[in-house]
C-alpha cells in the first residue's frame, strides 16, 4: 500500500515535531508499506524518508524539474519521480497514493491536503483523507469544518473520509483502511494479528537489523 504524505522542508520550532514524523516513518516501513512525498532531502520531508528508509520500507519521490536544478532532491530513494511543474507532482502523488496524510506543514502542505479532501468529498477519490492533528495543530481546521456544516455549506456526508488523528495509534487502530478486511487497520494489512505500536515497530526493526547483518558473510 502506498501512503502518501503532504510535510513541510522545514522542521519548524517544536523538536517533538522531526520526532513524530520520524516515528511515522517508521510505522509506514515497518508495516510494509511504502511513502509516497514530495521528494526533498530537507527539514521534516527528509526525516520522514530516512526512518521509512532505516525501517526498511520502500520511498518514492515526486519532485518538480525547478527543484531538482536547486539539488533539493534527496539521493537515497527507492524511486524520484521527476515532473514538470507542481501541478503535474499534486497530480502524481494523488495517483500513487492509496492513503492520504497531512502532517504539519506550511501553506503548500494545507494547499495539497485541502485538494485531496475535495476529491474524497465529490467521491472523486476512495481512499482515507487524515490530518494528523498533533498537539492539536489542525484544529483551526477542524473547527472550520464543522462551522461550514453548522452555516449549511458543507455537511457530514461530504465530509466522510477525512478523519483528524490526534497521535499515530488513531492512524494505525481508529482509522480503517478501505481494502482491509473489516476491523484491520492500516498497519495490520500486511502484519496479520500484529497490533503496529512504536514498540513492535521497534522490535520488527531490530529483528531485520539482526538478519540482514546475518547475511554479510554471504554477500558479495
Amino acid at each position: 500500500m502506498n501512503i502518501t504524505v503532504y510535510l513541510g522542508a522545514k522542521e519548524g520550532t517544536d523538536p517533538e515535531l522531526k520526532k513524530a514524523v520520524q516515528k511515522l516513518g517508521e510505522w509506514i516501513g515497518a508495516s510494509g508499506n511504502a511513502l509516497v512525498y514530495g521528494g526533498s532531502k530537507s527539514g521534516l520531508m527528509g526525516a520522514i524518508a530516512d526512518s521509512v528508509l532505516e525501517a526498511h520500507g520502500e520511498v518514492i519521490g515526486v519532485e518538480p524539474e525547478f527543484f531538482i536544478k536547486d539539488e533539493f532532491q534527496h539521493e537515497g530513494l527507492t524511486k524520484l519521480i521527476v515532473t514538470k511543474d507542481m501541478f503535474e507532482r499534486k497530480s502524481k502523488m494523488i495517483e500513487l497514493g492509496d492513503v492520504f496524510i497531512a502532517f504539519p506543514g506550511g501553506t503548500g502542505t494545507l494547499e495539497e491536503i485541502t485538494e485531496v479532501m475535495s476529491k474524497v468529498s465529490l467521491r472523486h477519490l476512495n481512499a482515507p483523507c487524515i490530518l494528523y492533528n498533533l498537539n492539536g495543530y489542525y484544529n483551526s481546521l477542524k473547527a472550520l469544518l464543522a462551522h461550514m456544516i453548522e452555516a449549511g455549506l458543507s455537511s457530514k456526508e461530504r465530509q466522510e473520509g477525512i478523519y483528524f488523528a490526534e497521535s499515530l495509534d488513531e492512524i494505525n487502530g481508529e482509522v480503517i483502511c478501505l481494502n482491509c478486511p473489516e476491523g484491520e487497520s492500516l498497519g495490520d494489512i500486511r502484519l496479520p494479528g500484529i497490533v503496529v505500536t512504536p514498540e513492535t515497530v521497534a522490535d520488527f526493526i531490530a529483528q531485520q537489523d539482526k538478519e540482514y547483518e546475518a547475511l554479510a558473510p554471504y554477500k558479495p
